[in-house]
This record gives structure tokens, sequence and C-alpha cells, in this order.
């Protein structure tokens, strides 16, 4: 059981996420995560991935003890602050891979095979006057994974049967059937294909700049489905527009949710606004293991997924 008044409920929750989390216990909500803490003594906070929590606002209730991230990512975090007070924090994985690894497929072949611009082909009437342009062919490419954790590794095992060769860059090699690249720059450099699926962290903050997008070169495809920090944004726009790349998918950006509108002119481009994980299906599967987790820790039971760093 989650006592009542011990959880601030920090942002907006989509309905469905919502509620769940009153269907399984009544938390104190504020709205605006810049706003003062409302009086209570909250041992815990629940927040989602895309709101930033800021250090200001946990200083305010000194009673925290957990801060529980609805996502995978918890660079919304100040987990500094939180590891000095000895606030735990705990993050959602696993329950949205599949999401993720559909949506970053289904990027890629409709970034490759120009699938929005096709069907805008055929509706504007321009079949009756042509032919669509030829496209790319996925199978026979190298394609590179930055990033081999848990996305990482359930992606590539999708990306076997179109019959390519998989690399992967990341910390260190992993136990896996794939050729693992000791550089970010000659994974790019042989890649036709390069995935990011890293986390975002002071390691991989625009790890993604102008000379690794050279090294991709003109015939290759970029896909971010990890987070806007780490590709330099002006870098990818000048490649784009310089056609030093071939195409880029991106379902992350630096300024969520109003990306530079540079992107919006470019015609080498798949854009969807960070919806990785947004189906009914894992959204409801990522609230109810961040719920495990306010349970586990007020039951006084080992957390499901506590972040280590």
């Amino acid at each position: 059981m989650i006592p009542v008044n011990s959880v601030l409920q920090v942002g907006f929750f989509p309905d469905s996420m919502q509620a769940e989390i009153n269907r399984r216990f009544r938390p104190t909500c504020l709205l605006d995560p810049n706003a003062p803490a409302p009086a209570g003594n909250f041992q815990a906070i629940l927040v989602r991935s895309n709101t930033k929590l800021p250090e200001a606002l946990v200083r305010q209730i000194p009673s925290i003890r957990l801060v529980t991230t609805c996502g995978v990512g918890y660079d919304n975090l100040p987990l500094t602050y939180l590891k000095k007070q000895g606030i735990k924090a705990t993050n959602t994985p696993g329950v949205l891979n599949d999401a993720v690894c559909e949506l970053a497929i289904g990027m890629m072949f409709g970034l490759m095979r120009r699938i929005p611009e096709s069907q805008e082909f055929l509706k504007s009437g321009e079949w009756s006057k042509g032919l669509f342009p030829l496209t790319t062919t996925l199978a026979g490419k190298k394609v590179g994974i930055l990033g081999m954790g848990r996305i990482g590794q359930d992606l590539a095992k999708r990306l076997e049967p179109f019959k390519v060769e998989i690399l992967y860059n990341g910390p260190s090699k992993k136990d896996v059937p794939y050729r693992y690249i000791s550089s970010v720059k000659e994974l790019a450099e042989q890649s036709d294909v390069l995935f990011l699926a890293c986390p975002a962290s002071a390691a991989t903050d625009k790890i993604i700049d102008a000379a690794i997008l050279d090294a991709l070169g003109s015939n290759s495809y970029l896909i971010n489905i990890a987070r806007g920090s780490v590709i330099n944004e002006s870098a990818l726009l000048d490649a784009l527009q310089q056609k030093r790349i071939a195409g880029a998918a991106l379902d992350v950006f630096d300024n969520e949710p109003n990306p530079n509108p540079a992107f919006l002119s470019l015609d080498n481009v798949l854009l969807t606004p960070h919806i990785g994980s947004a189906t009914s299906e894992t959204r409801i599967a990522m609230t109810n293991l961040a719920v495990d987790n306010l349970e586990a820790f007020f039951n006084q039971q080992p957390l499901l997924t506590e972040v280590r760093n």
C-alpha cells in the first residue's frame, strides 16, 4: 500500500496513465514543476521522463527519499543532488523496448523508401504524370547501432531478418553476435544506416558532430531514437542541407516540443514527435512499473529498477 499524501506527482500525465495511477493510489499533483512545493510530508516524487524535475523543487521537500521517473531515460532528474542527499531513483526500462524498436524500424523504412512522400505523390495526382523516384533497399547494407544496451540489443534482433550486417559501438564489448567497432567515427564510416540508441550523459552529449556526419557520408542514413542531446543539431542541419548525408529520421530533439523549424523545410528527413514509447499498451506498462517501484519502497522491499548511476 502507498500511504495517502505520501507521493507528489510532478507534471502532466496523459489521461490513460493518470487513470492507472489513480486506480492504484491517490497522489498529490503539482502540474507546474517550477511552482512552489505544496505543503505535505511527501516521501516520494513521481514524474515522467519528459518533465524536467528541478533540483530547487526537491530541495523544498527535505522528506523526499525516492524519485520515480516514468520512462527509460533519467536525464530529467537532478542525479548529482539526489545522490548527495541519499535519495534513491528508479526508471522504467525494458517495458518500452518493443514500442521503441517498432518505431525505429518503421522510421528506417519510412526514410529509406520515402513512404510519407510516396503517399503524398499518389494523393496529389502526380502518379498520373510520372513515376515516383527510385528509393534505397536495406538488404545487403551495414547497419550500425551506437549503444548496445537493452534497446540496442532488441533492435539488433529485429534487424537480423533483413539480410544486413550489424555493427555496434559502446563503452565496452557485449556478449552479442555482432561486430564491435571501437570508435564512433569508424562505426559511422562503415555504416549505411546508423541508429542512435545510447543514453543521454556527459559522455554522449553532442557525440554526433560534423566529423561523425562526414564519416557517415552522402549515401548513409541517421536514425535517432535516443535523446536530442546526443546530436549537434547545427551540424546535422548543415549536413542535411548540403546533402552530406542521405537523410535522417528523428524522434527526439534538443528543444522539445518546439524543435528547430529549419528541420521542417528539409526533404531528406522523417520527423516524429517523441513517440517511441507512445502506445497505449506501453504507457500503461510503464506506469505500472513506476507504481510498482513506489509500492516496493513503501513496503520496504528492494526497488525493481533502481538507477545506479
